[in-house]
């Protein structure tokens, strides 16, 4: 009777013939068969010669399902060591269903960045903290190179790791691997929506620090809401809750392109180092912050978030001397403290951004001497537009950021007036590829990276930048 053959089996015994039929060969040469003279003869041959292969593609097809049952064998064994190993009350083969890895994604972005500045003669004093591109003796740069592992490894277990292949390194404008992210979410129930996350993540103050630069459609973030915390990440312990409607939505917003901040709760609270990103405690004191931001869709689908959000905590300043006197300070800190709003209106087409705190924290007295408490606040106002046609994407905006106190992360924490005006738009001819042109037109902005922290007064800049996703 045929037998049915699958096409790798097939492939399989062609290449095993050979072998095959010098392990089944008798010793003694086989007789010569007679040339067959008429059509029985003919017919009786083939048939032998049928039964003679079908026989050995039993035999062959019997030992691949040999290999195959202790391969089965040896996996059970392997699964069986490493449940013993790990844990004794993991079902090893119902929390990894579909192999573990499956559960981890791979994915990233690069952001490829010129920026051109004008009025050169002013321009010594421009200084932008957060992008080094902004530097008359720069040219091309890469300003994110990020790379994420991500992924639900059991029911209540989420993994998250981020590294930046071209972040700073060492404080000395030196390039390297940097490590952004560090986290475990630790979900109580099955949906989710009651979380710990523990590691170094983002601290929840502000939307435009949630928000991934990987969808912000400005080059850089607004100075008023980042110098709550540079970086936007720290070390620390947050508690996290939203109803499973609202974490939906959360991820609509992302995934639909409005640009959301993704999903850091309806209601967020937690303590954190406080000294900022890939940087140890100082003073053995933790920050402590809470926020609260809700999403409301009207019947229109059009989708408004409000959130306000506190922290307060101690900041050891980094002190270093200044004309050889080097600025006093409490060693344990001073008050750092901030509340800030938040009201965005997601671009549908039309959409807003309007982001304001108030606060005091550590300021380099006038004379240089001593570090002190002082006010801050400041903020952004943003106003943007969503066109799509064909699968391209343009995004146009329009942004003013203003801030008016000390940027703490600075060594001596001297203060800063940050004024400007940022004129714009983001291209995305496919998902992969993201094309960026920002116009900025700056009033005012403070060098606070030396001694004598002058200002630059109305310089111009166009900055130019390239994003791949995968």
């Amino acid at each position: 009777m045929p037998h049915t053959v699958s096409g790798a089996t097939l492939v399989a015994a062609v290449l095993s013939w050979p072998s095959l039929c010098a392990a089944q060969a008798p010793a003694a040469a086989p007789e010569a068969q007679s040339t067959p003279n008429t059509p029985a003869e003919y017919e009786a041959q083939l048939r032998d010669l049928q039964a003679r292969f079908e026989a050995r593609l039993a035999e062959l097809e019997r030992r691949v399902a040999g290999d195959e049952e202790e391969m089965r064998r040896k996996d059970q064994e392997f699964e069986k060591r490493i449940t013993d190993n790990t844990s004794s009350d993991l079902d090893f083969k119902k929390s990894l269903t579909g192999k573990w890895y499956e559960r981890i994604s791979l994915r990233g972005y690069t952001q490829f960045r010129y920026t051109t500045l004008f009025n050169r003669d002013l321009t010594p004093n421009l200084v932008a903290p957060a992008d080094s591109s902004v530097n008359e003796n720069e040219t091309f740069f890469i300003r994110r190179g990020r790379f994420i592992l991500s992924g639900d490894v059991t029911e209540h277990l989420f993994l998250y790791a981020q590294v930046d292949y071209f972040g700073s390194v060492g404080g000395s404008g030196d390039r390297g691997v940097q490590t952004r992210d560090l986290y475990a979410d630790i979900a109580i129930d099955k949906d989710k929506e009651h979380r710990f996350r523990v590691g170094q993540s983002k601290v929840p103050f502000g939307f435009v620090n949630l928000q991934s630069s990987q969808n912000r459609a400005p080059l850089e973030r607004a100075d008023a809401l980042n110098s709550a915390a540079e970086g936007e990440r720290d070390i620390g312990v947050f508690y996290y809750w939203a109803p499973k409607p609202i974490r939906d939505l959360f991820r609509k917003l992302v995934r639909d392109g409005l640009k959301g901040s993704g999903d850091y709760g309806v209601f967020g609270v937690g303590a954190y180092s406080g000294q900022g990103l890939n940087r140890s405690d100082t003073n053995g004191e933790t920050h402590w912050i809470a926020r609260v931001s809700y999403p409301f869709q009207l019947q229109s689908g059009q989708i408004f978030e409000l959130g306000v959000q506190a922290y307060t905590g101690d900041f050891a300043v980094n002190t270093q001397a200044i004309g050889g006197v080097t600025p006093t300070a409490k060693p344990d800190g001073l008050d750092d403290q901030r509340v800030g709003i938040s009201a965005v209106m997601y671009p549908q087409p039309f959409g807003f951004e309007f982001e304001w705190n108030w606060g005091r924290g550590p300021e380099l007295a006038r004379d240089r001497l001593s570090i002190n408490e002082e006010s801050l606040h400041g903020g952004y106002v943003q106003v943007n537009y969503a066109l799509s046609a064909g699968g391209a994407a343009l995004f146009p905006f329009v942004r003013w950021n203003y801030y008016d106190g000390a940027r703490k992360f600075a060594r001596n924490a001297p203060w800063s007036e940050v004024n400007e005006l940022d004129l714009g738009f983001e291209w995305s001819p496919w998902p992969e590829i993201e094309v960026a042109l920002m116009y900025t037109h700056t009033f005012e902005r403070t060098d606070t990276a030396s001694s004598p922290f002058d200002s630059a007064e109305n310089v111009d800049r166009i900055g130019f930048q390239l994003q791949w996703n995968y």
